[in-house]
């Protein structure tokens, strides 16, 4: 049976040690004293991987309940927002969720750490899952906001954004051999979370009025999302990676290799933006959300597999099966000229495949990395005395 963990990656996993630095204010002295609070509470039989997992579930969750009430991102156009198409519980419910979501995925490897079942699976199911969730919080996001303040293609680039973000951080790992953790993060989450709840508190016309200079708060959060990412994360990240090889600490790769992990991600940003800018249908915005989760299906795949390469040390794929793949659904759906349905039962199917593809991978790492460990995933095994 084919094996996605080389002997070479088993062995790295092997070999491995956590290695990170956390600078942000936010995370230091409030989030962690909070979460070291929490944590107390937690039974220690509780398998820090399930908290990881139900976490995410709470993220899958929000993304569900916006899906049934804003499937295409019309709720708060001008025809609509006066209708209260998505119900004061649902910004509520999602704010909730989100913040307990936050919360499980800080305290994980706390539990880990306390219970003494600590292992690189912890952090390869934590920021694989991580990688997924990078689509599913903005898009739910996305309907704070709709159509008429930002564009389908345009909050495409601001998903992008956060992926790319994403990405460097475990590329620069990969170069450097040390996770410096972005201060964004947690602003972002926490921010993210007071959105939602002002939201169910004022409703969501509080985010749709004219501010001076006839500016609204989309533009506003489109900004502050771009020139945050800039300033706290990319040039940090380059500046990271030009220290690590002027005072010889990271891996000291050639140029070729150190930049061979960026090959798959940028090719699949181009084929995403020429699908998305060219489309004979107008595909993004006949099915924005469609869009989304197949971009960040495989996205996620792309970024599991520079984890895998990072944590393990060894080389990283600069091609990718599902990125094939969509080069060949892009190559066709060009060619769907007034086709519209056409395109839209490929990019359902892409969606689709992609999916079970990632899931099963996914899934197959689990297995593989618990059968070299000898542990379950969600479940702490009871020591031998």
């Amino acid at each position: 049976m084919a094996r996605f963990l080389s002997e070479d990656k088993l062995e790295g996993f092997d070999k491995y040690k956590y290695n990170s630095v956390d600078t942000s204010i936010l995370s230091n002295y409030v989030m962690h004293p909070f979460w070291n609070w929490c944590v107390q509470f937690c039974p220690e039989w509780v398998a820090p991987n399930l908290l990881t997992f139900s976490g995410f579930l709470l993220t899958v969750l929000n993304f569900f309940l916006f899906t049934y009430y804003d499937y295409g991102f019309y709720a708060m156009t001008k025809e609509n927002i006066n209708n209260d198409c998505i119900p004061n519980w649902v910004w509520a419910v999602s704010s909730v969720n989100l913040f307990v979501a936050y919360t499980l995925d800080g305290i994980d490897g706390k539990q880990a750490r306390r219970t003494g079942t600590s292992s690189p699976l912890g952090e390869l199911f934590d920021h694989g899952l991580d990688s997924y969730s990078a689509v599913l919080i903005p898009t739910f996001l996305y309907s704070v906001f709709g159509r008429d303040e930002v564009s389908p293609l345009r909050f495409l680039f601001l998903i992008w954004n956060i992926f790319l973000n994403f990405y460097l951080t475990h590329w620069e790992k990969y170069n450097t051999g040390v996770m410096f953790l972005p201060w964004g993060y947690d602003f972002t989450m926490i921010g993210s979370c007071i959105l939602l709840l002002v939201t169910s508190v004022f409703g969501p016309k509080v985010w749709h009025v004219q501010l001076p200079g006839g500016i609204s708060p989309g533009v506003i959060f489109e900004f502050v999302l771009y020139f945050s990412a800039m300033i706290t994360s990319q040039t940090v990240i380059l500046w990271n990676i030009y220290k690590s090889y002027r005072d010889r600490t990271g891996k000291m790769r050639s140029f070729s290799e150190a930049i061979r992990p960026l090959v798959p991600l940028f090719l699949f940003f181009a084929l995403s933006s020429l699908w998305a800018m060219y489309s004979p249908n107008d595909i993004i915005n006949r099915a924005p959300r469609i869009f989304y989760i197949l971009t960040g299906t495989i996205f996620s795949n792309i970024n599991c597999r520079l984890i895998v390469s990072q944590m393990s040390d060894t080389r990283c794929e600069a091609c990718n099966g599902l990125v094939a793949l969509y080069a060949a659904g892009v190559a066709l759906a060009l060619q769907c000229v007034a086709a519209p349905r056409l395109e839209l039962a490929l990019l359902g199917a892409l969606a689709l495949v992609s999916s079970v593809a990632h899931i099963h991978y996914g899934t197959k790492v689990v297995q593989e990395m618990c059968q070299h460990f000898n542990i379950d995933c969600f479940h702490i095994k009871p020591k031998i005395k």
